[in-house]
């Protein structure tokens, strides 16, 4: 009877094993998780956003009557809105166009040897590990209308009189969020940056030197080809991570002066959540994904034409 039963046991063991050894059986196991995990916290919240969006619900009636698309045709024609889309574009290509730069400037500096590269490297990921809210905090003061420490810095260097008032007037009010976002932003693509500079072939890099090819040649023919792929991810990252954060904003300005420098995350934030209409602040909300998807698809294509080639 034990006989039995251990050669029962071992056959289904073998059985087992055997059937994880097949790709269609272990490809889908290794992805349940991920799949769980995309359809709890991101597929039920899009579309619990899309069913709020369609009816006329409220904080304090959640449970609303349809409308239909009337929603959006009523944000469309907000001036705040179209504000808002504006803001959020800008905010997003600006910020991501000097992270870029900053990235590989650093990514390359850093891949020489010298003395204090640990607490170089220490202080460029401070601002990726700190704390959004707190470090936000740092800059409102530091963007103070009164004790501003940049306004003091600017007069001593005499470029400025007085004080610039940075988030009183809408277009600094702007700068000031892409500053911040900038500099919480830019160590990430730093570090994805570094692991791309670090892997490219170092006898292709030696041979064009041989050759007499200059930095500028170098950097634009050789390293900036290659590294595509790997900046397209970086970019396709920070991009999504831009398009929907409100932190900077909310904490900075909360959309002043006068709703002059809401995104799309902060304006459906304040609308939905404290100004209490779910419908429209969902609405807004939507409005991200079309725009994310276009951007993801059109990374992704550029980033697989690439290592094509």
């Amino acid at each position: 009877m034990v006989e039995l039963v251990q050669r029962a046991t071992a056959t289904i063991a073998t059985r087992g094993r055997n059937l994880l050894d097949r790709d269609r059986v272990l490809g889908p196991l290794l992805l349940s998780p991920a799949v769980v995990y995309i359809l709890l916290l991101v597929g039920f919240p899009f579309l619990f956003a899309i069913y709020l969006s369609l009816t006329d619900a409220t904080v304090g009636r959640p449970v609303g009557d349809f409308v239909g698309l009337d929603n959006f045709r009523q944000i469309i024609q907000t001036r705040s809105f179209r504000t808002a889309l504006k803001n959020t574009f800008i905010f997003t290509f600006a910020s991501q166009a000097i992270i870029l730069v900053l990235a590989n400037i650093l990514s390359m500096a850093l891949q020489r040897d010298f003395r204090g590269k640990g607490l170089v490297m220490f202080l460029i990921l401070l601002p990726w590990v700190a704390p959004v809210s707190l470090t936000t905090i740092a800059w409102l003061w530091m963007f103070h209308s009164r004790f501003s420490l940049i306004d003091w810095f600017l007069n001593r260097l005499n470029l400025i009189e007085g004080n610039l008032f940075w988030l009183g007037r809408p277009d600094l009010a702007m700068i000031a969020i892409i500053i911040v976002h900038v500099w919480r932003m830019f160590p990430f693509a730093t570090v994805i940056l570094m692991a791309g500079h670090s892997a490219l072939p170092k006898d292709v890099l030696e041979s064009a030197m041989v050759d007499g090819a200059g930095f500028w040649r170098i950097f634009f023919q050789i390293r900036l080809p290659l590294l595509l792929p790997i900046m397209s991810v970086a970019v396709l990252f920070s991009t999504v991570f831009t398009f929907s954060d409100m932190t900077v904003v909310y904490v900075l300005t909360r959309g002043g002066p006068f709703d002059t420098t809401h995104v799309l995350s902060s304006a459906a934030y304040l609308r939905g959540i404290f100004g209490g209409n779910l419908s429209v602040g969902a609405a807004t909300s939507l409005f991200l994904f079309p725009v994310l998807l276009i951007a993801a698809i059109l990374i992704l294509r550029i980033a697989r034409r690439t290592e094509v080639t």
